[in-house]
């Protein structure tokens, strides 16, 4: 088991079920997530015995690094191996607001978005809490700098591993972990409804977004095929679920493809879907994804969709795009890689 799947409480109860003092878990901790250590015995303020019961009982290193690619734009993205050979990506993004990492939550994903590398490959498991973790410690220390926002949107559904997301949600955001800011995160679903309603009385102020990409079924269940389990109308009820329940803004992610979703009539259809609802629209440029049959917008259209959405008091950002030269849409490395 790797330690970092300890949240705080399991870790002091470990170390009283074993004789052990609780301030230990404070030390242990400040090793973990301030020093970022690789190994237990450096951690020089616990005695031999205490070590020797850690090594017997956990594991720390998490992540072999098969592969990094940097971006022209400083964008970096990372291929990591876990203890099983199963391989997963993370993506840092440089920004100027301070370095913003994108992270994994399944090897493999069974949403099938259409337009997307991670659904290439069906999932094989979920990760562990850790094994989260251990994506921003590992992506720190090869950068040796902080960083400060976290993106759950990488390989998988985030959703769907419901019970590790929360449990990395707790020890990121744990003033003795690596200490983020919830408002700093941001979570990403593909609109898994109860689980939406499930998340707003998590009493969280991480945020939330939904990945939408088109204002009605036809276009959403081609582009997304847990369109057909959860339609349309059922996520955004969701939405306005969460909305009622938390009082927080929701943003809605929408992937901007030439000809299938980034028409002006499209525009004013999602203008009718959004109207009235505490949103706003993350407008994204698509990485394309070699075996996938789509292609971006064009930039004129990008902008045609943006000025719509705007005129009609819908809060809205046309993303700029990162990485396009290193295929940094997830998935992208791992499914060429294997």
């Amino acid at each position: 088991m790797l330690i970092y799947d300890l949240t705080h409480e399991e870790l002091v109860e470990f170390l009283l079920e074993n004789n052990q003092k609780k301030f230990r878990a404070d030390q242990i901790w400040n090793w973990l997530y301030k020093q970022k250590v690789s190994s237990f015995q450096e951690m020089t303020n616990l005695s031999e015995e205490l070590i020797l019961l850690l090594e017997s009982n956990f594991k720390i290193q998490a992540l072999e690094l098969v592969l990094k690619h940097m971006s022209q734009d400083g964008t970096l993205k990372c291929l990591y191996s876990l203890h099983d050979g199963h391989l997963i990506e993370s993506v840092l993004m440089r920004q100027h607001y301070g370095n913003s990492i994108c992270v994994t939550t399944q090897v493999g994903c069974n949403i099938g978005c259409s337009f997307c590398a991670s659904g290439l490959l069906k999932k094989k498991r979920d990760l562990t809490a850790g094994e989260i973790i251990a994506q921003v410690i590992e992506t720190e220390k090869l950068l040796n700098e902080r960083i400060s926002y976290i993106v759950v949107m990488g390989i998988g559904e985030p959703f769907d591993n419901y019970e590790q997301l929360m449990k990395f949600l707790a020890t990121i955001n744990h003033p003795k972990g690596l200490a983020i800011g919830a408002r700093h995160i941001t979570v990403s679903t593909s609109g898994i409804v109860p689980k939406i309603k499930e998340y707003a009385h998590m009493g969280l102020q991480v945020n939330l977004a939904i990945s939408l990409h088109a204002p009605n079924n036809e276009i959403r269940t081609r582009l997304m095929k847990i369109n057909q389990r959860y339609p349309i109308e059922e996520v955004i009820g969701a939405i306005k679920y969460y909305l009622s329940v938390t009082k927080r803004r929701v943003t809605i992610e929408y992937i901007l493809i030439d000809e299938v979703n980034d028409q002006p009539e499209t525009a004013l259809e999602l203008v009718k879907v959004l109207r009235g609802l505490n949103v706003y629209v993350n407008l994204i440029p698509y990485n394309e994804v070699l075996e996938a049959p789509y292609k971006r917008a064009q930039t004129q259209t990008m902008e045609n969709f943006y000025d719509i959405l705007k005129k009609n008091n819908i809060q809205v950002t046309l993303r700029k795009e990162q990485g396009h030269d290193i295929n940094a849409a997830c998935g992208q490395l791992r499914s060429q890689h294997l």
